[in-house]
């Protein structure tokens, strides 16, 4: 199917999956942020400490025509960072002060601060006007996983990484967004990934869908997370978000239906759409033949 066929079957985002530099250089040469980026991410954030990698360009943005979408940056993730208190300390008790004992890097922390970087960024729902805002409800509707394990054509892929941190070789903390674009559909995976050394892992993962012919996106969240201690599995799944996920508690999940506004489904399809029925609690493995997991 050409991509301008495509792109007309979903007039309720049209657009814009940003062929620009974002996407084609996702990594950029410098690494940090510097001049008015960093003023800026400074100003808003009000951290102690940023992490040492934080793509200010790389973004994805769904937008439709009349100014409203959905688009997932690295400046709204770390917004949802606490800047004042240290939740980690509480979480795991001795096992955390045992492994930050020899520190320096947290040793060095004047102000109290989540310095995991944890965020449950959910994406930034925007719009330019109240008549075309997008109306977001509870929802007891579920991403049909089997469905999306269907093959199918892959009209688009994209990995962005938007920020990552190496705690000073203490383990890791990362957010990635990924995007599959298909003949029925859209699909993408938001994912925080968070690996203290010896302490503890989280996954916070936003799976967002919208299937072609109807009027809305889901949006399901969860977290989970664990201590090291209390994970019974090989070590070397420690480091892979996609194999760890599946064995870690689900702490908090929220499922969400983004409604939009009228004047897109008045473009789209009024065939009703399948009710899936698998829900997001064993939903780490999505699809292998996408790299979407």
């Amino acid at each position: 199917m050409p991509f301008s066929r495509f792109r007309s079957m979903f007039n309720m985002i049209k657009t814009t999956l940003e062929w620009l530099r974002p996407f084609q250089n996702q990594r950029p040469r410098d690494k940090s942020l510097k001049g008015a980026d960093r003023e800026r991410f400074d100003n808003v954030l009000q951290l102690p400490q940023l992490p040492e990698m934080v793509f200010a360009e790389n973004l994805l943005r769904l937008q439709h025509k009349n100014g409203y979408g959905i688009e997932f940056n690295a400046l709204d993730a770390l917004k949802r960072v606490d800047s004042e208190n240290d939740p980690l300390q509480v979480a795991v008790s001795d096992a955390w002060k045992n492994a930050r004992a020899n520190c320096e890097y947290i040793k060095q922390v004047l102000k109290p601060f989540d310095w995991t970087f944890t965020t449950d960024y959910k994406g930034t729902v925007f719009a330019k006007d109240e008549q075309h805002t997008i109306n977001i409800v509870p929802t007891t509707d579920r991403i049909d996983l089997e469905k999306l394990k269907k093959r199918e054509k892959i009209l688009f892929y994209q990995d962005i990484l938007l920020f990552e941190d190496e705690l000073a070789d203490n383990g890791t903390s990362m957010m990635n967004v990924k995007i599959r674009v298909m003949p029925s559909g859209l699909f993408i995976l938001l994912r925080f990934f968070m690996r203290v050394d010896n302490v503890m892992i989280r996954v916070n993962d936003t799976r967002v869908y919208h299937e072609a012919g109807t009027n809305y996106i889901l949006r399901e969240y969860s977290s989970r997370d664990d201590k090291v201690s209390d994970i019974k599995v090989p070590t070397f799944m420690f480091t892979d978000p996609n194999e760890i996920c599946s064995h870690l508690t689900i702490r908090t999940e929220a499922f969400e239906k983004l409604i939009l506004p009228c004047d897109a489904s008045a473009n789209l399809s009024s065939s009703p759409s399948k009710t899936a029925t698998e829900t997001a609690s064993n939903s780490c493995h999505t699809d292998d033949q996408s790299g979407l997991r």
